[in-house]
């Protein structure tokens, strides 16, 4: 007997007996599902840097809102951190004085600065995924008060670098870092607009700390002018209070099991305490240091061997414009005032960027307009061998400042592009540790060079070369990838998926999110109300 469509009716029990078995195989794979789900949430809310984001699972971000105020907060946090170190160059002739030192002592100080600013990524790391970014971002600003205001007590310049080097520079990576992360969460649709927009607190702080160094240095002199800017960063405190985590939907009920790593308390019983620890701290660095896309992801290992060559000689023309400008006779407050230009045409010109850069057109193109800024870049700083007069180095510090806005628009832009957000904090922290070796050894080099030359310019000249051939290197790389992965895909190569999701699948295996339900997944089609395609339609 065959019959379609009328099991209610059937008196046959085998009939009743396939029917219950095929609901029960449904149910147990649509609950199945439900609890991978809910593991791949977790892991996302892990990844996204908050404990309030793991109990809940996943939250869409919502482009807008509350975000806004998070992005004026990041705006804040940028300029007080990123454009903090420039601002010691003001104090660069006092410090030389007060401690005897060479060039190359002094420049260890905003060197060391800079450096640790990067290299703290991994630690932030750890700290966002404890904390969360919002009590990261406090503890931050506390740090970087706290060394300030040190600072101003020192005796030596050895202990300036420790103060204001290492424990300020520490206290801006844990703000400036989890701003950048938190920020991605809340935006995804108007990611490029978002990051570009947060960019303009660098020139903010460009624009705004030379004026209020320079003004405090002639009332207070540079021991109180640090203990005062101490109290200024404290604001970072305040940023990071409104950056509340992203609420996920309440659920009923909890998940009937806990698939949560064993306790370490048990672990360490069975295999001992040495190697317990060691397991603990491999996971922790493959977790927090992106290890994993530095192998497997070719645009990403391209883009930090560009990056890190790149810093080499990007920050350096900041932390000598004005020592330059006054060593050719220029009066201090007329030097400072072009840090403040080189911040206005930031502030002027990175909101047009972030409106032009979120048009779709430049989607997929913002690797090779960031390598073109950067060309541009490191060529600008040849106008200061034309001479250091104010109109010359006016006019340096516009062309300098427009493609320094389009470098700070894009980079979070780009390495977000390259890798997937999942892996964005952990590939934020790599790329950190790498460009803070270039960081620290830039401006001493520069030092060195300014000693044995006794002029300026070269310094300007090395920096030239350095940041354009970072430029021409990111460009050729990217194209030949482009080029070649163009080519395989035409041949039937390459995957559908790009490097990003392939990574960011394999670095969370299970965690495979689709918009639409997959072909062939039993679940998903009896969730959609018809059978899986392995079960007939109707029973004989």
């Amino acid at each position: 007997m065959t019959q379609r469509n009328g099991i209610r009716g059937s008196s046959d029990p085998s009939l009743h007996s396939e029917t219950s078995k095929a609901r029960e195989l449904a149910n147990g794979l649509h609950h199945q599902e439900e609890r991978g789900a809910a593991d791949c949430e977790r892991r996302r809310g892990s990844d996204s840097g908050d404990p309030a984001a793991v109990a809940g699972g996943a939250v869409p971000a919502p482009d807008g809102g509350w975000g806004w105020v998070v992005l004026v907060a990041t705006i804040l946090v940028l300029a007080l951190t990123l454009g903090f170190p420039s601002c010691v160059g003001i104090f660069y002739t006092d410090l030389q004085n007060e401690f005897h030192a060479s060039n190359s002592e002094t420049s260890w100080v905003p060197s060391i600065m800079t450096s640790v600013l990067h290299a703290g990524g991994p630690f932030c790391s750890v700290l966002v995924g404890k904390l969360g970014c919002r009590a990261t971002v406090m503890l931050g600003g506390v740090l970087s008060g706290l060394g300030m205001a040190a600072s101003s007590f020192t005796r030596s310049i050895t202990e300036l670098y420790v103060t204001a080097g290492v424990i300020t520079g520490l206290g801006f990576c844990f703000s400036f870092q989890p701003a950048v992360t938190i920020l991605g969460h809340y935006f995804v649709r108007r990611r490029a607009f978002a990051n570009a927009m947060s960019s303009t607190g660098t020139a903010l702080g460009l624009c705004t700390l030379p004026f209020l160094g320079n003004y405090l240095h002639t009332e207070f002199g540079w021991r109180g002018s640090f203990l005062i800017l101490g109290a200024v960063l404290l604001n970072c405190c305040v940023c990071g209070a409104v950056m509340r985590p992203l609420q996920p939907k309440r659920r009923r009920g909890q998940p009937l099991m806990d698939r949560a790593p064993p306790p370490l308390e048990k672990e360490t019983k069975q295999r001992g305490c040495i190697r317990t620890v060691w397991r603990f701290f491999v996971a922790s660095l493959k977790e927090h240091m992106a290890f994993d896309q530095l192998l497997h992801n070719k645009r990403y290992c391209v883009f930090a061997i560009g990056i890190t060559v790149m810093m080499l000689g990007f920050v350096v023309p900041l932390i000598y414009l004005v020592p330059y400008a006054t060593a050719h006779g220029m009066e201090p407050g007329r030097a400072a005032l072009l840090l403040s230009i080189l911040g206005i045409v930031n502030i002027v010109v990175r909101p047009p960027f972030a409106i032009m850069f979120n048009l779709p057109w430049f989607k997929g193109r913002h690797i090779y307009v960031f390598a073109s800024a950067l060309l541009f870049n490191g060529l600008s700083n040849c106008i200061c061998c034309i001479g250091a007069g104010f109109p010359v180095l006016v006019g340096y510090v516009v062309m300098y400042g427009l493609s320094m806005s389009v470098v700070g628009s894009l980079m979070f832009t780009v390495l977000m592009d390259i890798v997937a957000m999942s892996r964005f904090p952990s590939a934020l922290g790599l790329l950190a540790v790498m460009e803070s070796v270039t960081l620290l050894i830039g401006p001493p080099l520069a030092g060195i060079l300014v000693d044995r030359t006794r002029e300026y310019f070269y310094v300007f000249i090395a920096c030239s070369a350095v940041v354009a051939f970072s430029g021409v290197f990111l460009m050729l790389s990217f194209f030949w990838l482009d080029k070649k992965e163009s080519k395989a895909s035409k041949q039937g190569q390459l995957p559908a998926q790009s490097e990003p999701l392939k990574a960011a699948a394999e670095a969370s295996p299970g965690c495979e999110y689709s918009s639409l339900p997959q072909e062939g997944d039993k679940a998903s089609a009896w969730r959609r109300g018809a059978p899986p395609a392995s079960e007939p339609d109707h029973v004989v």
